[in-house]
């Protein structure tokens, strides 16, 4: 039962695949990955999912080699910008982004701040590219009760939130009177913008339930009508995909009703933004889940949550989100055994209750020593196997 618990759950996180046959993995692969650990929380769980892909490197026989960035408030308290050039550099001559988190309440609770931390990601995004954030949604059987949906209402919950990320209300033009008493911000998308990401979507449906929401609000705005004309022209060339149409706020209704109800949910920017938070509570943390950020160079991977200040330097994180999208990252690399060997450690420790803070504030483990159990388990199972005891801190757990 565990193994098969275990191989289920390996395909349902497996987003980032590449292809959706499973890949020789015996050879052994160099890559060069770039590391953004950024503000808070970020460099804590970062150094975790190191630790775990360190862990992959050596039992799989792997190689990799990190090169480090700053951004966020980190790099402004440290050059005056949000994102140096040296960082974009790092990025483009890697194969893969590991990032932490961004933000910091001295830039949030100042509005009048010029400078913010934001600007960093914002601008990244733009400059490699990175059209699509994708986040799957997934649940836990061992952390239904922390939902706060019922437990009847999660089963079966799989999806993937595909969200555009270079365009809309965010990259729109901004304006405020000389009066400061009107402000604008304008939403635009083109139809290539939209299309880039839409197949993209449209090929992950594909390899999975071949379902696909649009989520808009098509009935008040032009970019939203824009949007459904898109996809309706896309859709004819994949007739295997069923596709439906939601106004946003149904969707958002709907994610609380009927979660289990979606497959592949397409989305604009700031949509996207909002109801892929809002899923997240669905799986009983915000710290457990992952993305990934696509496009057309090189691919960047972080967990969803933020830089959570108040957690910084305690080591009381949840590391669980940014180890998952470092699977999300050996997916990328077409290491889908190496990545299912990630997502059974996590299972694991989530199904024997080694879990932090935000999931359990009486019985917890650090982030160092979470960290720790999925590399050691990583380590030891050879064959994916799950056992029974684990080394914490040179003690054994039975």
């Amino acid at each position: 039962m565990c193994n098969k618990r275990a191989a289920a759950l390996a395909r349902k996180n497996s987003c980032i695949k590449q292809s959706y046959k499973r890949t020789n993995t015996l050879k052994k692969m160099e890559k060069k990955i770039a590391v953004i650990l950024g503000d808070g929380i970020g460099p804590e769980v970062t150094q975790q999912s190191i630790k775990v892909l360190n862990a992959i490197a050596s039992r799989f026989g792997h190689a990799f080699e990190y090169s480090y960035g700053i951004m966020g408030a980190d790099a402004i308290d440290k050059t005056g910008n949000p994102l140096p050039d040296e960082t974009i550099e790092t990025c483009l001559n890697s194969d893969a982004i590991l990032f932490g988190a961004i933000g910091h309440p001295k830039y949030d609770n100042d509005p009048t701040a010029k400078v913010r931390p934001e600007q960093g990601l914002l601008k990244l995004r733009k400059a490699l590219q990175l059209y699509a954030n994708i986040r799957p949604v997934t649940t836990y059987r061992a952390l239904q009760h922390l939902s706060p949906l019922k437990a009847k209402q999660l089963e079966g919950v799989d999806f993937i939130v595909f969200r555009e990320l270079t365009g809309g209300i965010y990259f729109g033009k901004k304006e405020l009177s000389s009066d400061q008493q009107t402000a604008v911000d304008e939403c635009t998308y083109t139809s290539a913008e939209i299309e880039r990401v839409t197949r993209l979507a449209f090929k992950y449906a594909l390899g999975r339930k071949k379902k696909l929401t649009l989520v808009d609000k098509a009935n008040v705005l032009e970019t939203s009508r824009l949007w459904r004309k898109v996809v309706q022209q896309i859709a004819a060339d994949y007739p295997e995909v069923a596709v439906d149409y939601m106004f946003v706020d149904n969707a958002a209704m709907q994610i609380i009703l009927n979660p289990a109800q979606f497959d592949v949910v397409l989305t604009e920017n700031m949509f996207g933004d909002i109801i892929s938070d809002e899923a997240s509570v669905l799986s009983g943390s915000l710290g457990l889940l992952p993305s990934a950020s696509v496009g057309n160079t090189v691919a960047l991977f972080e967990p969803i949550h933020g830089s959570y200040p108040q957690a910084a330097g305690k080591d009381i994180a949840n590391p669980l989100g940014s180890i998952l999208s470092a699977a999300m990252l050996l997916d990328h690399f077409q290491l889908n055994d190496e990545a299912e060997a990630v997502r059974i450690a996590v299972d694991w420790t989530l199904a024997n209750g080694f879990v932090s803070k935000d999931i359990d504030a009486v019985n917890n483990y650090s982030t160092t020593a979470i960290g720790d159990l999925i590399a050691d388990h990583i380590e030891r199972h050879a064959n994916a196997e799950r056992r029974t005891n684990a080394s914490l801190n040179r003690s054994t757990i039975i």
